[in-house]
């Protein structure tokens, strides 16, 4: 058995790739998997460090506000497709799997040429132009959210699956976590983070109503500041004198985020795809603040699919601010009731099966 996996530019793409391809190898150990990506991407790194070979092509996504640079763009697909030509005849797949980014384009034609199967997976609310000018091409299309149905014209094509998720995450909720971080049972703790590289308006703002909140008791913050924002983030603590408080620990990054998922009471995040399936995976109320700077405002639509059952508080970055997002820390913090009613609204949302789901249908060869 010969899989192809193709999907790139961001975690959000590459992650739910690496778990259906760890899933196909459980299920089937001689299978042979690669991977096609671009030099662009991270995939160059995730999917290496994952135990998985990867070849590259040339494509790059369109720009929409310098039309005449998409003419380099369509001359990448074409040497892309090409070069997905050649890797498609030398490596032979029975099925080539997409899960978004620009890279998936001429992967996946080529193999519709080739009369290859192709399948589709959408990680957001908001379906990606990609995934949607391919839809023609696929068998199955798996969703993460039913409201990306709306994007898609072939509805009998559409799974809802959810968004398949890191092994880690399907174990961890049975581990002590709050122990491993040296929270007590009577600590309200409150996990912030903004994504791998960080997101300012989030760390500023979650600096600033610091100050007050660990002035109420039993209150642990954990901060995940992002690479880049760390250093500033530190400083602006000292300045405000509370970096040295028992009450706040700050990270640049952190490689085992099901852990800190798991053993907080409250998470503050942006709302990438991922982000917000590996939160209610874990069952966690949230506060989601969507980046207003990614394509069709996706992130919004992601939040906005969470917070309308009753599992996240939305807000919008125009609209963040330090009192105000203390209050609704607070507002929660004191309410238990509401956030146990958050909390079995974030696990209804939430899926640890989707991978599961996906791979029961794959036409493959299952032994």
């Amino acid at each position: 058995m010969r899989i192809i996996m193709t999907g790139g530019g961001t975690g959000g793409h590459i992650y739910p790739a690496i778990a259906i391809a760890d899933k196909i190898k459980r299920k089937n150990p001689e299978a042979e998997i690669l991977f096609i990506g671009t030099m662009r991407g991270h995939e160059k790194d995730l999917v290496p460090k994952n135990g998985y070979p990867i070849r590259f092509i040339t494509a790059r996504g369109f720009n929409r506000k310098n039309l005449f640079a998409n003419i380099q763009t369509i001359k990448d697909h074409l040497n892309g497709e090409r070069q997905a030509k050649a890797i498609l005849a030398e490596f032979a797949p029975d099925l080539v799997i997409g899960t978004g980014g620009y890279v998936c384009g001429p992967v996946i034609k080529a193999a519709a040429k080739r009369k290859i199967p192709c399948y589709l997976h959408e990680q957001n609310a908001f379906a990606g132009l990609a995934n949607r000018m391919l839809e023609k091409y696929a068998k199955k299309v798996f969703l993460a959210y039913p409201e990306a149905a709306q994007y898609f014209k072939q509805k009998k094509k559409l799974i809802v699956t959810g968004n398949p998720l890191r092994k880690d995450f399907l174990f961890s909720a049975l581990s002590d976590t709050r122990k491993q971080l040296g929270i007590l049972p009577t600590d309200f703790c409150v996990l912030c983070f903004g994504g791998s590289l960080g997101a300012e308006a989030i760390n500023r703002t979650i600096v600033e109503a610091a100050e007050s909140l660990i002035t109420v008791p039993h209150v642990k913050l954990f901060l995940i500041s992002g690479r880049k924002s760390y250093e500033s983030v530190v400083f602006d603590l000292k300045k405000r004198e509370i970096l040295e408080s028992e009450q706040i620990s700050v990270l640049p990054y952190a490689d085992d985020m099901h852990v800190y998922l798991n053993a907080a009471d409250l998470v503050i995040s942006r709302s990438g795809a991922l982000t917000v399936s590996e939160i209610t995976a874990c069952g966690k109320p949230s506060i989601l603040i969507p980046s207003p700077n990614v394509t069709g405002n996706h992130q919004y639509f992601n939040a906005k699919a969470v917070s309308d059952k009753g599992a996240a508080v939305l807000i919008e970055e125009k609209d963040l601010n330090a009192k105000g997002l203390l209050g609704v820390i607070l507002r929660l913090m004191g309410n238990r009731e509401a956030i146990n009613i958050m909390a079995k609204a974030a696990a209804a949302v939430g899926r640890l099966d989707s991978v599961d789901l996906i791979y029961d249908h794959l036409e493959l060869d299952k032994k």
